[in-house]
């Protein structure tokens, strides 16, 4: 069973469907044209925990939004959102937060082990589903920051694990400079050409090349975005129907959170909400 008709979608919408509430409180500290997570943002959803170890997030860890899981072989669709922001010129984008991991400090040179191992887990809270292509290539990785490290130029190469069962280090990234909570720095991109058509699938290690001075708090995050809406007057609420937001299958479990593009020096308050649709 799944929607296959507009008249299945508005009836769905109608009187088979879950809301959802996107209300985060503004981080400051944001560098326009950069990526922040919203998960630390207080508001609703409610302010995800710091995590540690490496862990499987779903529909039930705080943090996510909520909505009702769905018995096979109903499923459920992003099927109408709306928002609006502080600031103009920017993009909010929903996000299947797949698995994490944190607690990584920025004043060590020894490798650290990071272990976000999503191939390991894929048997379980159906992450089988919620990857997308088998092969990995619809996961965004990310290094995510929950507190502030330190001042000083270090670069960071992060070992990983590419869905053939190759290992290899991706392009080392700058990491100093004081990179505050929040802020989200995009892997994919960083594959090497000597590794090109390979998707990651594990992040195993990563080597700070010099202690940035403040230890803070980082870690590693795996995503595959499902829904993405530009803003781009300030406090103007623009509406989405299931086109504009490519009707995404929002597969059970899902930890479905708000991460921002960032147009200024804070990401502001974006509010808005929606509904997801089942059947």
């Amino acid at each position: 069973m799944a929607i296959t008709t507009v008249s299945e979608l508005v009836n769905a919408l109608g009187n088979n469907s879950s809301r959802f509430i996107i209300d985060k409180a503004s981080l400051s500290n944001a560098v326009a044209g950069q990526f922040y997570s919203l998960w630390r943002a207080t508001g609703q959803p409610g302010q995800g925990a710091i995590p540690t170890t490496a862990a499987i997030c779903t529909n039930a860890l705080l943090g996510g939004m909520n909505f009702n899981q769905q018995t096979l072989p109903a499923t459920s669709y992003g099927g109408f959102a709306f928002a609006y922001g502080a600031n103009s010129a920017i993009t909010l984008e929903i996000h299947d937060r797949l698995m994490h991991m944190g607690g990584l400090n920025a004043t060590l040179t020894t490798s650290q082990t990071v272990n976000l191992d999503v191939h390991a887990n894929i048997a379980s809270n159906n992450l089988a589903t919620r990857i997308g292509d088998s092969d990995y290539d619809d996961i965004q990785w990310w290094m995510e920051w929950y507190t502030d490290t330190g001042a000083t130029a270090s670069n960071a190469t992060i070992n990983v694990t590419y869905n053939d069962g190759t290992s290899g280090d991706l392009t080392v990234v700058a990491v100093g400079g004081t990179l505050r909570a929040g802020r989200m720095i995009s892997l994919n991109g960083l594959v090497p050409a000597a590794a090109s058509g390979k998707f990651i699938r594990d992040i195993n290690t990563v080597i700070l090349s010099a202690s940035t001075t403040v230890a803070g708090n980082f870690g590693f995050t795996a995503t595959r975005v499902r829904m993405s809406m530009p803003l781009n007057i300030a406090n103007k609420t623009e509406y989405f129907d299931w086109a504009a937001l490519g009707f995404p299958e929002i597969a059970n479990e899902s930890c479905l959170w708000p991460i921002q593009l960032c147009s200024t020096t804070t990401t502001g308050i974006v509010r808005g909400g929606g509904k997801i649709a089942h059947g």
